[in-house]
């Protein structure tokens, strides 16, 4: 189809859509060949997006809870009737398979009714204020009140959920947000934008989209008049916005190295498939793919022939194959990147390590040490990581030394060591007998050290974008 049709021409800012000077072709990762032409906003056009987001912001902040939970109801029932288009293009310009790109608008579904249904439970509570003799005869309570103009900058790999988590709960807190997408990803970020202004229930202003550059984003988180920051990409990038943006609210999603204990006693052929379906999805551009494995020395032979014996299994190929699991990464230079990655690793390369086409072959490296880039960092690309460990103890403490910590997973049969794992895992979700990558959207989702701060899941976002505001009555 010509998704041009899909959406306005140009940005939507203020009531309107805007055309910029600039516009730039997205990339089909898989062949290199362009998809559409997507407008490139300026400086100038966020600092303009910022003023019409504070101009409507009263509007927004009086909202009746009825037109917030209509608008996302809206473009939930919407994007339902479009469900096969939106999936097709987020295949062309994300190049992730097919198969991920399903699941990822069965998320975004699912973000909008969840976020529809926070609307209804978005109240305060009284106050026992006579707790102090001077309280006496005063009436207490305390409301949620939006927390101002939200910034939302999401990352490439799930471009349609990510800005979801970021406007879903912003509207149904009341918050007018600007959302600025990654530039190789906008397309099917517009047309989420779209459909909600096209709801009726809010004022067009209450949701904008800025395109563009690093200044583009230094111009939105660096306004002080900005409620708060919502930002999902990489460490790096997060940490120079929180500066940036202090000392406005920053909510930061800033990845992992996501890691899996198989325990001695664990089901080792449903941990096995678990590190090739949690490995490898999306091409390894998740933040909670597997990428380190640590299994108990006296079933790390008999689970490394597990593994090796599944790579076969991994198709590589067009995403836009519904058999495909790994396709190219999202640009050449982030193929190169990994690619150096696995040859400095100074690992043993059990399969994979070199290129299939535009594409990297499924990689398994074992031995990788502590220091590599491969182990240490957030790889982002299909290479999963294996280590043989002493005990449980080892596992533990390898998991932990990870300066990152969003989710991780432990494979076993044994309560005592799910419990363990859960209490001793330094990380925001432990899993247990399922891949790290598992998120149900409605649930409390974020890391701890330098993967982020600040959860997601429509009622924690809600939460984190809205402020206490308390009423001290003497009748």
């Amino acid at each position: 189809m010509n998704y041009q049709d899909a959406w306005p021409s140009g940005l939507p800012i203020g009531d309107g859509w805007v055309r910029p000077a600039a516009e730039a072709d997205v990339i089909f990762p898989y062949d290199g060949s362009a998809v559409m032409p997507a407008p490139v906003g300026d400086a100038a056009l966020a600092a303009r997006a910022i003023e019409e987001a504070l101009a409507v912001a009263p509007a927004m902040a009086a909202l009746p809870s009825h037109a917030r939970r209509r608008a996302l109801m809206a473009a939930h029932d919407a994007l339902a009737a479009r469900r096969e288009e939106v999936e097709s293009l987020l295949v062309l310009e994300t190049g992730k398979p097919l198969v991920d790109c399903r699941v990822e608008v069965a998320r975004t579904l699912v973000t909008l009714v969840t976020a529809a249904e926070e609307v209804a439970r978005l109240h305060g509570e009284t106050v026992p204020l006579d707790l102090l003799p001077a309280g006496e005869g005063l009436v207490g309570f305390w409301t949620r009140r939006p927390i101002g103009v939200v910034v939302g900058i999401t990352g490439f790999n799930y471009p349609l959920l990510l800005a979801a988590h970021k406007i879903a709960p912003a509207v149904a807190a009341g918050c007018p947000v600007i959302v600025k997408p990654a530039p190789a990803t906008p397309l099917a970020t517009l047309w989420l934008v779209h459909l909600l202004r096209e709801s009726g229930a809010l004022p067009p202003a209450a949701v904008q989209l800025v395109t563009g550059d690093v200044e583009v984003g230094r111009t939105l988180v660096e306004d002080r008049r900005i409620g708060a920051v919502s930002f999902t990409g990489s460490a790096a990038a997060g940490h120079a916005i929180a500066r940036n943006a202090a000392p406005t609210k920053v909510l930061l999603e800033l990845g992992s190295n996501a890691a899996l204990v198989v325990a001695a006693d664990a089901d080792l052929e449903a941990a096995a498939d678990a590190v090739v379906r949690g490995g490898y999805y999306a091409s390894g551009q998740a933040c909670i793919s597997v990428q380190r494995v640590l299994v108990e020395e006296p079933v790390a032979a008999e689970f490394q022939a597990l593994l090796a014996a599944r790579m076969k299994d991994v198709v590589v190929g067009d995403p836009r194959l519904p058999d495909t699991r790994v396709a190219p990464l999202i640009d050449p230079a982030a193929s190169d990147r990994v690619l150096d990655w696995i040859a400095s690793s100074g690992a043993e390369v059990l399969t994979g390590g070199v290129r299939d086409g535009r594409a990297i072959a499924p990689t398994l490296l074992a031995g990788v040490p502590d220091g590599a880039a491969a182990w240490d960092e957030e790889i982002f690309g299909p290479v999963v990581c294996v280590r043989q460990v002493p005990d449980l103890e080892a596992a533990f403490a390898a998991v932990n030394a990870s300066r990152y910590g969003l989710h991780a997973s432990v494979f076993t049969r044994s309560l005592a060591t799910a419990f363990a794992a859960i209490e001793r895992i330094e990380a925001g979700g432990v899993v247990v007998n399922e891949v790290p990558g598992f998120r149900a959207d409605n649930m409390p989702y974020g890391g701890v050290k330098d993967s982020g701060i600040g959860r997601e899941g429509p009622r924690f976002a809600i939460e984190e974008l809205t402020v206490t505001r308390m009423a001290i009555i003497r009748p």
